[in-house]
């Protein structure tokens, strides 16, 4: 084992250079206090929850209609592009974390804390979409209380998403009023 050699910061440069000779770990040092497993199957219950909230805002934005209701599709897209970027993110964390991304669509509603929606009538549309963003952002809160300080990385991930999760919630309601 190396001398521990401390420098004017109180950092022990010894063990953060024997932290990184292990390669196969990728971004995980020996230093990561999560529970890699546990942390893996929560950002594969977020994908899939990502993953149907896209598919239900594509739906969405393909079948609504009518001239008034051109403003709604937009939002519905824009909202589907964001929850496909952070299905992306998910992914790439998940990976980082040297798991796979869960991207099977026969278990995709079982795994996911949203539910798809097939509505024909707009409000219902809306409703629904202001469902599933809620429900995202209790699972997002419910996720990072879980993880707390044992990873950072993936904690500050999941509140970004959150913080735009409540934003796409204030969205849907601000079209329901």
């Amino acid at each position: 084992m190396a001398e521990a050699h401390f420098t004017e910061t109180g950092l022990d440069t010894a063990a953060i250079r024997a932290a990184a000779k292990n390669l196969d770990d990728g971004p995980v040092t020996d230093g990561y206090k999560g529970d890699r497993e546990g942390v893996i199957a929560l950002l594969n219950g977020a994908l899939a929850t990502e993953l149907v909230c896209v598919l239900r805002y594509k739906r969405h934005y393909y079948t609504v209609s009518g001239l008034s209701n051109g403003p709604i599709k937009a939002e519905f897209l824009e909202h589907a592009n964001e929850e496909q970027e952070h299905a992306d993110w998910l992914a790439e964390r998940i990976v980082q974390l040297n798991g796979k991304p869960d991207f099977n669509p026969a278990t995709l509603p079982s795994r996911s804390h949203a539910e798809y929606d097939d509505s024909d009538d707009v409000k219902a549309m809306i409703r629904a979409n202001l469902i599933a963003e809620r429900v995202a952002i209790e699972s997002y809160r419910q996720m990072i209380e879980k993880i707390g300080d044992t990873d950072p990385t993936t904690r500050h991930l999941l509140i970004k998403i959150m913080a735009v999760e409540e934003e796409h919630a204030d969205d849907m309601r601000d079209l329901l009023e």
